[in-house]
């Protein structure tokens, strides 16, 4: 497995790249927005950790170029920041997860290796429910025949739904198997991309698919 760290701290990147290395991966390493972008381009990684705040080129625009040029290997954004509106802002742009700094090195492993197997999985044959159709392959959505665009994290948290159909998913199941990610004040993330999510999907169709389960969490079905 190869793995692209952008981090211009120098000290940093080198503590990453040895741990990683130290877990079997094969390390390369960026020290600036452009060098990373061009790196991704010319080589094939199975998961990129991409800090935000890069000379040169920020984390946000590298990332926002690279999915612009049809680069779908998953992205871990290493960021001080941890409000919600900069962590909804990185995921938005075609991030796949986060990790705050100061981190655990145990945690940023655990979330590598969870990227690196989600990207691997063979999703399987076409989903459907009601009206509502997602191909795995091409990563596109339809409702009623009409094409829906989605962004990464819309569309898995969509696939989260249809795989698990009308059974009642709590924030903490959708955290974990969406973000890979468990700890309570994520869940403020979780409602507003359900909200993004309910927009997009029901908005227009009187039938509505993703429901409330007041104190719960969330579950897609048909209405009563």
């Amino acid at each position: 497995m190869r793995i692209l760290v952008v981090e211009d701290e120098k000290k940093v990147a080198s503590f990453i790249q040895r741990g990683l290395e130290e877990e079997e991966f094969t390390v390369d390493v960026a020290h600036d927005g452009e060098e990373g972008v061009t790196m991704a381009g010319s080589v094939s990684y199975d998961l990129i950790l991409m800090d935000v705040m890069l000379p040169k080129k920020d984390g946000l625009t590298a990332i926002q170029e690279l999915r612009e040029k049809q680069i779908d290997t998953p992205i871990l954004c290493l960021t001080a920041k941890d409000a919600v509106d900069d962590i909804v802002t990185g995921l938005d742009v075609g991030s796949d997860d986060y990790l705050t700094k100061p981190f655990a090195f145990a945690e940023l492993v655990a979330r590598v290796k969870a990227l690196i197997r989600r990207g691997a999985q063979d999703r399987g044959a076409e989903l459907n429910f009601a009206d509502l159709r997602l191909d795995p392959v091409s990563h596109r959505v339809w409702r009623d025949n009409t094409e829906i665009d989605l962004t990464s994290k819309e569309y898995a948290l969509l696939e989260y739904f249809l795989r698990n159909a009308n059974q009642v998913l709590t924030r903490t199941m959708i955290a974990e198997h969406v973000w890979d990610y468990t700890f309570d004040s994520f869940t403020n993330i979780i409602d507003v991309y359900v909200n993004y999510l309910r927009k997009k999907i029901d908005r227009n169709y009187d039938k509505k698919l993703i429901h409330t389960v007041r104190g719960i969490g969330y579950v897609l079905k048909e209405s009563n």
